[in-house]
């Protein structure tokens, strides 16, 4: 099984349309089983996109409605057009920079039969930068839940890591006890740093597939200042790189390789994250 993630950025990003090109020619190529995406966007103001969308399993009329210039629609009618079609699935959490709403997708080989989504930041208004979701799918071929995951910061005064892991922890204990159970995103979690979120994920009985795997690069997945820790860092740790960005399994499980993608080595930087891509045994 193959799988891959990545903080998208999305439209906030220059010389966004190539960049989307270059992810498509990836997945293209590729093919992954699934992927899971987040800060994906579409403008406010874009027109409600009106044809038919391929693939598509929707969550709840409630929630706004898929735009023209949606990042998940684009790269999933890009795909389509070359005779690759993934069932795809997208939850707008928030308000981005103003103009965007902001969000998170999963795309699979696979049919989905099941959708999960749920706050984990104590706020749940769209309009704050904070608020937090978490969205998960379930396919045809497997009983394994798939949660793509965007979390805060450790030392948050609002709404701390810790609190969000424990809504996260509570939701699966009551919804999925005994569920084989993978976390893939942004976690702004370092791995370097100890006694914080990288720790207390693994605490919590969680694998870090990157540790698990019999082949892997150095795993950096930030490199530079990005939004979100431009008071956290001085240049050097900025500079010198992180791994904020995981794939977790609640069981061990076994990993061919994991490797960084779109890190300008392995494929175009298309974001201010770059992705992963990690293949299993199963």
């Amino acid at each position: 099984m193959k799988l891959v993630t990545i903080n998208t950025h999305s439209l906030i990003e220059e010389n966004y349309s190539q960049k989307l090109e270059y992810f498509v020619d990836f997945i293209s190529r590729e093919t992954p089983d699934l992927i899971t995406m987040q800060e994906v966007n579409q403008s406010t103001c874009s027109p409600i996109y009106k044809a038919p969308l391929p693939g598509f399993s929707p969550i709840s009329d409630k929630l706004s409605p898929i735009r023209d210039d949606n990042h998940a629609l684009q790269a999933a009618l890009r795909l389509f057009a070359k005779g690759i079609c993934y069932y795809w699935t997208w939850l707008p959490v928030k308000l981005g920079y103003g103009k965007y709403d902001e969000g998170m997708a999963i795309f699979s080989k696979e049919p989905i039969t099941d959708i999960d989504h749920f706050y984990i930041s104590v706020f749940e208004d769209y309009h704050y930068w904070k608020t937090r979701q978490v969205l998960g799918i379930k396919t045809t071929n497997l009983e394994d839940w798939f949660y793509t995951v965007h979390m805060g910061w450790w030392d948050d005064i609002e709404d701390p890591f810790k609190n969000q892991w424990k809504r996260f922890l509570d939701h699966l204990q009551e919804t999925s006890p005994s569920s084989k159970i993978w976390l893939l995103g942004d976690f702004n979690s370092p791995a370097e740093v100890r006694n914080e979120g990288y720790d207390l994920i693994e605490a919590s009985g969680f694998f870090d597939t990157y540790k698990l795997a019999c082949k892997k690069d150095e795993g950096v997945t930030v490199k530079g200042v990005i939004d979100g820790w431009r008071d956290k860092l001085n240049n050097t740790d900025a500079f010198s790189g992180m791994r904020i960005d995981h794939i977790w399994c609640n069981q061990k499980t076994a990993v061919r390789t994991s490797n960084v993608i779109f890190n300008g080595t392995k494929e175009p930087v298309i974001s201010d994250h770059f992705g992963i891509m990690i293949e299993t045994e199963d």
